[in-house]
């Protein structure tokens, strides 16, 4: 591995690790870095993986270092999500990722309409729905979103976020730090799957985690530190920037290579 392709891969998973942790969507950064330097787009999707769960692991210590992250509630929200993911990940080759990249980039431009319209519903906890049991119709919604999450990862944090906002009530600090855990947890189940079906080049990813854990690291303690209206910013230029990539108005990939 020449040095040029390990700077390539530990900046850009800074990039990508800040992303993820605020937000989501660093992901299709990773996933063009990898392809770019010759992985098919099968394996960079497994490969992505590892850099993930690097990544998670440093938010979720800085979160509960600050006493964020609600374990319970977080770890029940989590395992429907990890059984998803597993079925994510077993038929990651057989869906359109097409149509799935037009549906969340539909999705995300919703989503933003409620981060800039109202953001009450984002900066205020709502402790009626914190404090209310883990519902039927969570458990649904988060299998749901685990498919996707181990089908092509990619936005997943929208998702997450949202339903642990506008579902569960937590306000955006707190919900990214159960989203990292909710992540940390599914990635692992859906890793396994990659690793036994070949599709991960371990070199590259464990060489990526470097960056993503230092994207991580500073992102966690901006979030504490600026607090829930800092993270709304982030999500609001991160949403445009990804959605504009998937309706095909900008290509990231392209911008990397003219790097």
């Amino acid at each position: 591995m020449s040095w040029l392709t390990v700077f390539a891969l530990i900046v850009s998973g800074v990039f990508v690790g800040f992303i993820n942790t605020l937000a989501g969507g660093g992901t299709a950064i990773s996933i063009a870095v990898l392809m770019m330097l010759g992985l098919p787009a099968n394996i960079a999707n497994g490969t992505n993986r590892i850099a993930v769960i690097f990544q998670n692991i440093t938010s979720v210590q800085a979160f509960n270092q600050k006493k964020l992250l609600p374990w319970r509630k977080a770890t029940l929200l989590a395992l429907p999500t990890i059984i998803g993911s597993v079925i994510g990940a077993w038929i990651a080759i057989d869906i359109n990722e097409a149509f799935f990249r037009k549906a969340m980039a539909i999705i995300m431009l919703i989503m933003l309409v409620f981060v800039v319209v109202k953001p009450s519903v984002w900066l205020k906890e709502k402790k009626h729905l914190t404090e209310k049991p883990v519902s039927i119709f969570e458990l649904i919604i988060f299998f749901l979103i685990g498919i996707y999450g181990g089908f092509i990862q990619i936005g997943v944090g929208y998702y997450l976020l949202a339903a642990i906002v506008l579902g569960s009530g937590f306000d955006l600090v707190r919900a990214n730090a159960i989203k990292v855990w909710i992540v940390l947890l599914y990635t692992l189940a859906a890793l396994m799957v990659f690793i036994f079906n070949k599709q991960v080049h371990w070199q590259f990813g464990l060489v990526h985690a470097i960056g993503n854990v230092i994207g991580a690291w500073i992102a966690t303690r901006l979030a504490i530190k600026r607090g829930v209206e800092f993270v709304r910013w982030v999500i609001i230029v991160v949403i445009l920037v990804f959605s504009a990539d998937l309706l095909g108005f900008i290509s990231i990939k392209q911008i990397i290579q003219h790097l």
